[in-house]
């Protein structure tokens, strides 16, 4: 995959294009559709979204127009060329938002599954971003037109704890925290199959899959490094609840690492954590960031900041009541 200068496209005068991607196809993707191929590909644009693309001409294999239904050939090559509309201003929109804690410096936030944190293709409204910028009338700016406030992000199925800065002060003393690692984060989730020892520690590089972008994988050369220690609160029949502690910030971290040690997340069908019976599914990522300690930015008072187990985990929970409990099961 290569990427190429950023050009324009006269069939469309309110876009531009950001840059041009590259897919030469090899035997192991020939007779895919080319919608279904690069949707595997990446996690940024749904497939909807691609399929428009491929319409408008935006996405073209060998140079030419295709349909969304056209079946890869061995040595195609695919170019995508990204439009984005040039200098749309982001949206405030009347979003209702779980506030946990609100000061004039950063404002945290109980997100809820399913939502996404900042605008981006194929997400352009609905977004954690939108509704901030509803309520907190001056974030506009604030770290950047595109992500105005964001010091750090949760995955679109992650549910939970998240902080916001209000203005840059906040926001570089935030991202100061994160980068030296004083920031304290605890997730919950629920992993398959049951663990031989009730903590552990992981400790791998993660990078991106070379064949599907949308992937991260563990132990990966040239990858980042990348921990977490990891403690089972209690062991069901077939999953276990875990307490998670991310020292690093990779992405899609937890999710690779509970995967790597053979116990993928419930719900969570990228990285292997499909249904546990025919009949029984979690229909996300059963994932949440349940705690997140910091330092104040202006007090420099150590601050506590937990959301609440998301409802579809607790009733997944409450239908399992029957889970032996484990040293580490006060949670």
């Amino acid at each position: 995959m290569t990427k190429e200068k950023p050009d324009s496209h006269d069939s469309n005068p309110e876009s531009i294009l950001l840059q041009t991607t590259e897919f030469n196809i090899s035997s192991e993707n020939t007779g895919t559709r080319i919608d279904q191929f690069l949707t595997s590909q990446q996690t940024e644009v749904s497939r909807s979204q691609l399929k428009k693309w491929i319409e408008q001409e935006y996405i073209t294999v060998n140079e030419l127009p295709v349909s969304p239904s056209y079946k890869l050939r061995l040595e195609d090559r695919v170019l995508i060329h990204t439009p984005e509309v040039a200098h749309s201003p982001l949206q405030p929109e009347d979003i209702a938002l779980n506030i946990l804690y609100e000061d004039s410096e950063i404002v945290v936030v109980n997100k809820p599954a399913g939502m996404v944190v900042h605008p981006a293709v194929g997400h352009s409204s609905g977004t954690l971003v939108n509704a901030l910028l509803h309520r907190c009338k001056d974030l506009t700016g604030i770290g950047g037109v595109e992500r105005p406030g964001i010091v750090h992000r949760l995955d679109k199925d992650t549910s939970g704890v998240i902080v916001v800065a209000k203005n840059e002060l906040a926001l570089n003393h935030l991202a100061a925290q994160f980068k030296d690692r004083t920031i304290k984060k605890t997730y919950l989730a629920l992993a398959k199959g049951r663990f031989k020892e009730y903590e552990g520690y992981i400790n791998t590089t993660i990078g991106r899959h070379k064949r599907n972008r949308k992937k991260m994988v563990a132990d990966e050369a040239g990858g980042r490094p990348s921990e977490t220690s990891w403690q089972v609160i209690h062991q069901y029949d077939r999953f276990a609840y875990v307490r998670l502690f991310p020292r690093t910030g990779r992405t899609h971290q937890i999710r690779v690492h509970l995967s790597s040690i053979n116990h993928p997340i419930l719900g969570d069908d990228l990285y292997g954590g499909k249904a546990l019976t025919h009949t029984e599914k979690f229909l996300r990522c059963a994932l949440h960031a349940r705690r997140l300690e910091l330092k104040h930015p202006t007090t420099g008072k150590q601050m506590r900041f937990e959301a609440p187990l998301a409802p579809d985990i607790q009733d997944f929970l409450n239908r399992h009541n029957q889970g032996t409990p484990l040293p580490n099961s006060r949670e």
